[in-house]
């Protein structure tokens, strides 16, 4: 064979032998290379939702300040009218017990404290369940503690006020009497009940509100709110604090 087209040959020969290992590697790094993508996609999705999760927990109790119509929760105390349309005879109004139970004619104790009144329906008739066949009950309440919040600190009538309708933390402030001398209009403080062991602080700047005339910032006062008014001078609070500590801050009026 000629020199020149043996050289040729050869050259071809290792050109397609190349061809044929690249295409081979190809063959089984392709799979490994997708593989490692998909893993890659399915972690970045995993923190993606770690990261919406925790968003979601930190917000929470934002929203519960942000909540403007709450509904009424049964306390200790309260009266409630059970009526039953089809067999009167078991219509009773019982007292709820300062263990949160309801002593119910041929039904027992039931427990309803925390329950709103379309909860201590559903409740009650699970209990009725085993006496009538598809009982049908109202409930309303006939006597309970009537909403309220405190007000305490730097505020120039310091007590517990009843709570009718709607009012904003700058209402309520008004309400009692408004700010006393050496109050620190930036730093009032919300006090919330979050929890049965902690109650959640939040601070709002009615100096700043007062000055720029916008309200967005103005909560809504729920039952049971704590508002205080500090001096100029005041420690840090943390963001929660236990419900015992509110109850030596807060004076019984």
């Amino acid at each position: 064979m000629h020199p020149t087209r043996y050289g040729e040959h050869a050259e071809s020969l290792e050109v397609n032998s190349y061809m044929a290992r690249t295409q081979l590697r190809c063959k089984f790094v392709k799979p490994v290379v997708f593989a490692c993508l998909a893993a890659f996609a399915c972690a970045g999705q995993d923190q993606i939702a770690d990261v919406k999760a925790l968003d979601h927990r930190d917000t929470a109790p934002n929203r519960e300040f942000n909540e403007r119509t709450p509904r009424y929760h049964i306390g200790r105390g309260d009266v409630l009218e059970i009526t039953f349309p089809r067999t009167p005879e078991f219509n009773q109004t019982p007292t709820v017990q300062p263990d949160g139970f309801l002593n119910l004619r041929a039904a027992g104790d039931v427990h309803v404290l925390g329950l709103t009144v379309p909860e201590a329906v559903e409740t009650i008739k699970k209990a009725y369940v085993s006496v009538l066949h598809e009982p049908l009950i109202t409930v309303e309440l006939k006597d309970f503690e009537k909403p309220f919040f405190v007000a305490f600190g730097q505020i120039a009538k310091p007590g517990k006020y009843e709570l009718r309708g709607e009012i904003t933390l700058t209402e309520a402030i008004a309400i009692s009497g408004g700010f006393r001398e050496g109050a620190k209009h930036s730093e009032v403080l919300l006090l919330r009940r979050y929890s049965p062991e902690l109650t959640e602080v939040k601070r709002v700047s009615v100096k700043e509100m007062l000055k720029t005339g916008d309200l967005h910032e103005d909560p809504f006062i729920k039952p049971g709110d704590i508002v205080f008014i500090p001096k100029s001078v005041m420690g840090k609070i943390d963001r929660f604090i236990p419900n015992a500590t509110v109850g030596a801050m807060v004076p019984i009026y």
